[in-house]
């Protein structure tokens, strides 16, 4: 899970959280990328060289995100392995499994939200340990921008009523058919992230009036942490990380979907030119240097245990 110049939007948050370490005094980070595709099979060839980099590398810590990630790293056996969980790797029939026994070899299983580690990690908090630790909100990149310069930017109409589904349609747990239905129910137009480069994202945010975010499930969610980030109003169903980013923000939404419902909360930003909520600094708990900190003690708590 990582960018690549094939796939430059792959785990775009990983980076962030490898940039934001780097940014902290006495961590240093070496990144092993496993190729993108391939399914199963890819990560399964990946796991020679994977321990082969773990192996040669002086490391204390050895941090793999995605569970299928980590098979190289638990077998090397040189340095405490920490994994975060993101979601799919737990949920998907047929990798968690495998994720799951990774999380009991691990020397810190973590997931991205308290939600998950519930749902999907038996035990967690009782009889095991589980951290939790999320990348975070990059608010370097999302901030709030003109709205006309952004649509100008796009080549959208300056006075358009815009929603956007902040994903690509082909990811069905995202519910692409939800937004269809609010969008068509509104007269707006509903803009998506299908072959959109991750440096136009910003602007698909702030241009639009509204974001929806209508997913069955999220192991975190950054789509509504990144519309609060722009102070842009956002529409969400109660997973993941959504009902406690938005709980108390004017202007946003967090209910079980239901087409009416979320028809008529998304009618009032459409009908102001530019609308606009506070929810920047609720974005700020969650800002991906702040969830660096947490990491990077994760880390140290991890490797003094087996020192």
């Amino acid at each position: 899970m990582y960018p690549s110049a094939a796939r430059p939007a792959l785990g775009r948050f990983v980076r962030d959280q490898v940039e934001a370490l780097r940014g902290i005094d006495g961590i240093e980070v070496d990144v092993h990328e496993i190729e993108p595709g391939g399914g199963l099979r890819g990560y399964i060839a990946a796991i020679p060289a994977v321990r082969r980099q773990v192996r040669a590398g002086d490391y204390d810590v050895v941090h793999a995100h995605y569970g299928l990630s980590a098979p190289g790293a638990v077998a090397a056996r040189r340095a405490p392995v920490v994994v975060t969980f993101h979601g799919t790797d737990l949920a998907d029939a047929a990798v968690g499994g495998i994720s799951r026994r990774v999380a009991r070899r691990a020397a810190l299983p973590a997931t991205v939200s308290a939600s998950l580690a519930r749902e999907r990690l038996p035990g967690a908090g009782t009889r095991r340990r589980v951290a939790v630790l999320p990348c975070g909100v990059d608010r370097d990149r999302f901030a709030p921008r003109d709205r006309r310069e952004a649509r100008e930017r796009l080549g959208l109409d300056p006075d358009g009523r815009y929603l956007l589904f902040p994903a690509d349609p082909g990811r069905m747990e995202k519910r692409h058919d939800r937004a269809q239905a609010v969008a068509a129910a509104t007269g707006a137009v509903l803009l998506t992230y299908a072959g959109t480069h991750p440096d136009e994202v910003p602007d698909h945010v702030n241009a639009v009036n509204a974001v929806l975010a209508p997913s069955d499930r999220e192991g975190f969610g950054l789509a509504p942490l990144e519309a609060l980030a722009c102070d842009v109003p956002v529409l969400a169903t109660p997973v993941g990380i959504a009902p406690v980013a938005l709980a108390g923000i004017a202007g946003t939404l967090c209910a079980p979907f239901d087409r009416d419902l979320w028809a008529r909360a998304a009618l009032e930003p459409l009908d102001d030119p530019d609308p606009r909520i506070r929810g920047r600094a609720r974005a700020g708990i969650f800002d991906r240097h702040r969830m660096a900190e947490r990491v990077a003690r994760a880390y140290s708590e991890v490797a003094g245990e087996t020192a």
